[in-house]
């Protein structure tokens, strides 16, 4: 008993010492503010370059970035109206880069500051973005419009009434009006009476309710750590668009585009984008399945019911490819049987599909 004992600390004590050469992350956070009034700035863009890593800075300033893999980045932060700022990093241990001061266009009196970005900056990139003469649109010296990042990574900008429903003691919060941040997994809860903004990690909330601004009716998300795809939990938040005997799910993304515009050859988006896409799974159980996009792979998940959707399909003129009708026809399927309540009349689709 004693020597098995023996081995099994031994087989611990190995595994322990072996896990962080696999599949280990880190968090990065810091803290955004303008160099010369030292005021937080709030929606800067921050990004690891030509990774998906990618969110923006919350009430305060203060941003995170979670998840992110052992290695050598160069991070990059945006704001409209400053200088961007990089700088190289060495990601081997959770990291805060503290206080971080942006310099808006035009400053005087910073030389030492902008010295200082120059050098933790990737040279080419400034060197061609830097005003000069030759080609492009530089006109006689006038420098060309500041790139600008156009987008976010809200799921939804608008800041929404809701119910949240948290894991702890399943203790429900009401009253505040909250958006998600997609990239960061996060909700920012403005508290109505003094307008006081906090946030919340997503791991925290099990699912929230709130009521669309735009729409007037009411959303619900659930965690993806509760379900599973390909086996594996998911981090992320579901739209539940259709619920009973087989759910239809909606998972949106935000995706970063850096400009791709060539300033000798004037073509090509000048700015950065955040782009929205979505995704849509139906649930069994508790596993995620993507929505196929053929026909015959799509009608076999209804089983006894697939030759009755293929008609109504058929009736109806509904495309596998064009999520109206993938809704249509879950909200048929799922009427079928008893208890089924629609959670909304139509499809609320205001991101663009993928």
């Amino acid at each position: 008993m004693k020597i098995y004992f023996t081995g099994f600390l031994l087989s611990l004590a190995l595994i322990f010492i072996q896990r962080p050469l696999f599949g280990q992350t880190f968090e990065i956070r810091g803290r955004i503010v303008a160099e010369d009034s030292k005021e937080s700035l709030q929606d800067a863009v921050v990004i690891l370059r030509n990774t998906a890593y990618g969110t923006q800075s919350i009430g305060g300033g203060g941003f995170l970035l979670e998840n992110v893999t052992s290695g050598k980045y160069t991070i990059s932060i945006t704001y409209p109206g400053y200088n961007r700022f990089e700088r190289i990093i060495e990601l081997n241990e959770d990291l805060n880069l503290g206080v971080i001061s942006m310099i808006r266009f035009g400053s005087e009196g910073t030389g030492a500051a902008l010295q200082k970005t120059i050098r933790s900056a990737n040279v080419s990139r400034l060197l061609s973005e830097r005003p000069n003469f030759i080609g492009g649109n530089m006109v006689y010296g006038i420098p060309p419009e500041p790139k600008r990042v156009e987008g976010n990574f809200y799921l939804d900008n608008k800041w929404n009434l809701a119910s949240i429903l948290l894991y702890r003691d399943m203790e429900v919060l009401e009253g505040f009006r909250v958006r998600y941040n997609i990239n960061a997994n996060q909700f920012e809860l403005m508290e109505p009476e003094k307008m006081l903004v906090s946030t919340i990690q997503g791991i925290r909330v099990q699912n929230i309710v709130w009521m669309d601004s735009s729409y007037k009716v009411p959303r619900y998300f659930v965690n993806g750590m509760d379900f599973k795809e390909d086996g594996v939990p998911i981090s992320g938040f579901f739209e539940v668009l259709v619920e009973g005997q087989l759910p239809l799910m909606r998972r949106t993304f935000a995706i970063f585009k850096e400009s791709n515009y060539n300033t000798a050859l004037m073509v090509g988006n000048r700015n950065d984008q955040i782009v929205k896409r979505n995704k849509y799974y139906y649930l069994k159980g508790k596993d995620l399945f993507l929505i196929p996009k053929k026909r015959k792979d799509l009608f076999p998940i209804f089983g006894d019911l697939q030759s009755e959707m293929e008609e109504f399909a058929e009736t109806n003129q509904l495309k596998v490819s064009d999520p109206s009708s993938i809704f249509q026809l879950f909200t048929h399927f799922n009427s079928k049987f008893p208890g089924f309540v629609p959670i909304m009349s139509q499809l609320l689709d205001e991101a663009k599909t993928n």
